[in-house]
This record gives C-alpha cells, sequence and structure tokens, in this order.
C-alpha cells in the first residue's frame, strides 16, 4: 500500500480504527476474531492501527482494545505504527503539572499494548479546565525521552492546534471528516497542510451511512451501539440523504468499486496530508475499506464527483469540536 506522512511518522494511506472490536457497533465480536482481523489488515499492507484507552465495551473499564491490539501485533509491532489516546480528568492534575499524569497513563497503555514506546499518543478530548499548551509541553518531554515518536489532538479546531503547535509540534489531528461531515475542510485542513500535520479522518464512512449498506428499516442494537445517535443514521436523514447515496452508487459502479470505498478514494485524492482510519469489526468489510488504496480516482471523474457533491444538501450534523465530558445525545447539532 502507498504511504503518507504525519509529519515525520510514515503511514500507509489507510489505516484502520479498532474501536469497534471493543465497543460502538453493539456486541463485540470473540477476541481472537479480531486479532485475526487486524493480522488479516497487516498482511493486507495496513501499518496504522488506531485505539485508545477509553475503548471498553460500554465504555466501562479501561483498556479492553489495547490489550486486543497489542496482543494481535506483537510479532510485527516494530513494523507499524501505534495510535493511542488518553483523557486527563482535572482531578488527576496536582502541583506538578499533567506531565507525570500524563506520562502515568502513556505507561498503562504501553503496559497493555505490550510495547515500550507509542508511535503517536492523542489527547483523546480537550479538558477545559486544562490549557492544551501545558498538554504540548508535557508530550513534548515524552518525545524528548523517546516513549513517543509524536502526539496529536482530536476534535478540535485551529485555535486549539495552534496553541498546541507553538510549543510542541503536532504530528496529527483526528476529527471527524467525510462526505457528510465536511466541516474540516474550510480551515483545520488547510491550516494542518501548511503546518505538515497529518488529518486522520475517523468515522470517514459515516458510520457506515456512505456504504449504502444501512436503509431506513435497519435496526441499530440496544446496547453500546453509537449508531444510535449518529445524526445522518436518523431515519428521516438516512432518506432525505438518498441523492448522496445515488451519486456513490453511480461512481462505484463506473470504477467497479464500492460505495465505501469511493467515499475513501475522495478524500484521498483530494488532501495528500489526509489518511482515514475506517473502523469495523467485520474482516470482510475492513479488507474492503483497505481496499479503496487500489482506486485512483482521475482529475475529472474527482471533479465530476466534487460537483455532484457539492449539488447534494446533507441532513444531519455533528461537528468537529467537541470537549470531554460531552455527550453522545448532543451530536446533532444545528451547522453553524
Amino acid at each position: 500500500m502507498k504511504t503518507r506522512k504525519l509529519r515525520d511518522i510514515t503511514v500507509s494511506e489507510i489505516g484502520i480504527g479498532c474501536m469497534g472490536f471493543s465497543h460502538g457497533y453493539g456486541q463485540i465480536p470473540p477476541e481472537d476474531y479480531s486479532i485475526e482481523a487486524i493480522r488479516k489488515a497487516y498482511d493486507y499492507g495496513c501499518t496504522f492501527f488506531d485505539t485508545a484507552e477509553a475503548y471498553s465495551p460500554n465504555l466501562q473499564g479501561i483498556g479492553h482494545n489495547e490489550r486486543i491490539v497489542g496482543k494481535a501485533v506483537k510479532d510485527f509491532r516494530k513494523d507499524i505504527v501505534l495510535a493511542t489516546k488518553l483523557h486527563i480528568h482535572t482531578e488527576e492534575v496536582g502541583p506538578d503539572g499533567v506531565y507525570p499524569v500524563i506520562r502515568r497513563h502513556l505507561e498503562a497503555s504501553m503496559e497493555r499494548l505490550g510495547t515500550d514506546y507509542v508511535d503517536l499518543y492523542y489527547l483523546h478530548r480537550l479538558n477545559l479546565d486544562i490549557p492544551v499548551e501545558e498538554v504540548a509541553g508535557a508530550m513534548g518531554r515524552l518525545i524528548d525521552e523517546g516513549l513517543i515518536r509524536g502526539w496529536g489532538l482530536s476534535q478540535v479546531g485551529v485555535g486549539t492546534i495552534s496553541a498546541a503547535q507553538a510549543v510542541t509540534p503536532v504530528s496529527a489531528v483526528q476529527n471527524i471528516y467525510s462526505m457528510v461531515e465536511r466541516d474540516v475542510e474550510k480551515e483545520v485542513i488547510p491550516y494542518c497542510l501548511e503546518n505538515r500535520i497529518g488529518v486522520v479522518p475517523f468515522s470517514p464512512i459515516a458510520s457506515g451511512f456512505l456504504s449504502g449498506k444501512i436503509t431506513a428499516d435497519t435496526q441499530f442494537e440496544k446496547v453500546d451501539d453509537v449508531r444510535n445517535w449518529v445524526p445522518q443514521l436518523k431515519k428521516e436523514n438516512i432518506i432525505a440523504n438518498q441523492p448522496i447515496l445515488d451519486v456513490l452508487a453511480d461512481f462505484s459502479a463506473r470504477k467497479k468499486a464500492t460505495n465505501a470505498q469511493i467515499s475513501l478514494a475522495w478524500m484521498l485524492h483530494k488532501y495528500p496530508n489526509v489518511v482515514p482510519i475506517p473502523g469495523s469489526k467485520n474482516q470482510e468489510r475492513i479488507l474492503e475499506n483497505l481496499g479503496a488504496s487500489e482506486v485512483e480516482l482521475t482529475s475529472e471523474e474527482f471533479q465530476a464527483l466534487e460537483t455532484a457533491l457539492d449539488a447534494c444538501t446533507v441532513h444531519g450534523h455533528r461537528g468537529f469540536e467537541e470537549q470531554q465530558g460531552g455527550r453522545m445525545k448532543d451530536w446533532d447539532r444545528e451547522k453553524k
């Protein structure tokens, strides 16, 4: 698979988000199945695997997903890029500041992952009680100590990114981005391009909506399924957004690809610093998504796709600026 840069970190141009093996899409698969899925992704050419300390069933407990990922990659750890994330709670921070707190979280993650360093360490969500400049300073120390290779932020705007960047250069920003969530195109992606920061879109297939496999009659699982809260997956929005799926179906037929692959190929063509991390708990879907690396749009095809998408109105909107403590039920927000 072709590679891209997140500042100085080289990754496959498509990674995988591993969350679904532990949380977010209802019943989780058996651990052996999840480990096999990660290994199949590596065999396909994926070298970028994303997890977080918080990814556990029902978001209860810590580290379920990191343990699975660690077991899966142990035989090829040095050949891949591991990304994980932390939350910092206000009450954790004492007179010594955030550095010892972040280091404790990092050491716990490294133990669960079975590694002595993390390639990319994200602040999962901004805590408004803790200046991002302090976090950036601590991350810089961890880089100097060889415990992490780079660091990043998630669900943040340019103001936060630039404040952090002024202290310790940021490697990557992980924000929501897809054909139906395009706010980051206005300022975030241009800023990141200018400053050598990678953009790592999560939910690049809009939690499955853009695959075309979800219909207005689809019933999501009742327990631990984030799709119940995704704005574009409300029944009325699935129906209203059908023109977008029609566009995708047309292009996928032309290119002998799937809707999901076209949606990923679109963003890969559009920006050289974008590295999507589609997530799934299904091995077949994971390999299908990685197959988008083999779908190349010509300039004419891309422009035709852009024009068709621009003619569509998107129904449902989440947005990309979120803080720690936010709730899924608040995702459906009016676009500013």
